[in-house]
């Protein structure tokens, strides 16, 4: 096993899922002592797609903490096995990539103040109430979760759009923790009903770009798909928006469906989903991923309302988020394409 570096400032290690509170269609967090949970069917699928060598698997994170250690001494980060197994599955078991990850990981928070200050569930709840965003309460046939997006039900006056995000990295932050998830990666599913001018002009092509950095190159989990249901006329311009900053292989994994369930079946079958998307699964409650985050309380104020993790780090200067000085207040990065989105709509 690996030792613990007593020296370095560490955060603190998630909550001990026995005292965590219980929510049966989901995993409890990990525990503090590396222990894999992975069924021989998943470390075969880890072995095969992410070339993670179960004998090796602990040499692997040594590895990576030791990289850590060596070029980012002053980098206040956790050093367990369970946290650093994230970044190097994500990206197949390649030190120099997963130590790049993770140093994006502490740079968008630091990037993005406005989303990072103070995260924790209360602080979105009005975002979880709202049902903007939940995760259904079943994975796919491949075992991944499914989150589920509804853009629709946000409004502009009611709050600023950073709040969405904030309550989107809170849900990642909690899908990413059981190892099965980054294993088989997520599904994403986005319900654009009600969605217009209103809310497809707010956020911009500057916000968005933030972003998509951070769920591409900023964040250890696996988007393997992302299904468009209900999508507008005003699609083509919202989509205008993100496509310049995704890369190539995402972009793929983008499927639209319109109105067309049998489509949306497709990609995910009617025994995970609910009556409103044609399927048999029992209504969604929007109100329970809200719980389970709220419950959750604690475990996110020791993961976020800590000092910054970078005070006294020098990153690449080509570090993920770099040069967000640019486009001030004074500039509109949006002008290029609203009137596309006049347009659509």
């Amino acid at each position: 096993m690996a030792q613990q570096h007593e020296s370095l400032p560490l955060r603190s290690h998630p909550m001990d899922p026995l005292a965590s509170p219980a929510h049966g269609w989901f995993p409890a967090p990990p525990p503090p002592i590396y222990c894999c949970t992975l069924t021989p069917a998943l470390v075969a699928k880890a072995r095969e797609e992410l070339q993670e060598k179960p004998e090796w698997r602990l040499r692997d994170v040594q590895a990576l903490r030791d990289m850590i250690l060596k070029e980012q001494p002053n980098l206040r980060t956790r050093l367990d096995d369970a946290f650093l197994l994230r970044f190097l599955r994500a990206r197949k078991f390649d030190y120099d990539r997963a130590l790049e990850l993770l140093l994006n990981y502490h740079a968008g928070r630091k990037a993005w103040p406005e989303v990072f200050q103070d995260l924790k569930p209360s602080t979105v709840k009005h975002v979880l109430d709202l049902g903007f965003l939940s995760v259904l309460p079943h994975p796919d046939p491949s075992g991944r979760y499914i989150l589920c997006l509804q853009p629709g039900k946000w409004k502009p006056n009611d709050y600023p759009f950073v709040d969405n995000v904030r309550a989107l990295y809170l849900t990642l932050e909690k899908l990413i923790q059981p190892e099965d998830t980054q294993v088989n990666g997520i599904v994403i599913l986005v319900d654009y009903t009600g969605v217009g001018m209103s809310q497809a002009s707010n956020p911009g092509p500057f916000l968005a770009k933030k972003v998509v950095s951070i769920l591409q190159d900023g964040f250890p989990i696996r988007i393997k798909a992302v299904n468009i249901i209900n999508e507008p006329r005003i699609f083509k311009g919202i989509f205008a928006i993100i496509k310049p900053f995704l890369k190539e292989k995402m972009a793929e994994r983008y499927v639209l469906h319109g109105s067309d369930v049998r489509s949306l079946h497709r990609n995910i079958p009617p025994t995970v989903l609910p009556g409103q998307y044609g399927g048999s699964a029992a209504h969604l409650d929007m109100s329970a991923w809200s719980r389970m985050l709220l419950d959750c309380e604690e475990e996110f104020i020791v993961e976020f309302c800590q000092p910054d993790p970078l005070e006294g780090v020098v990153l690449p200067e080509d570090m993920l988020l770099e040069g967000e000085a640019g486009g001030g207040p004074e500039e509109d990065p949006f002008r290029a394409v609203r009137s596309q989105l006049y347009y659509c709509y």
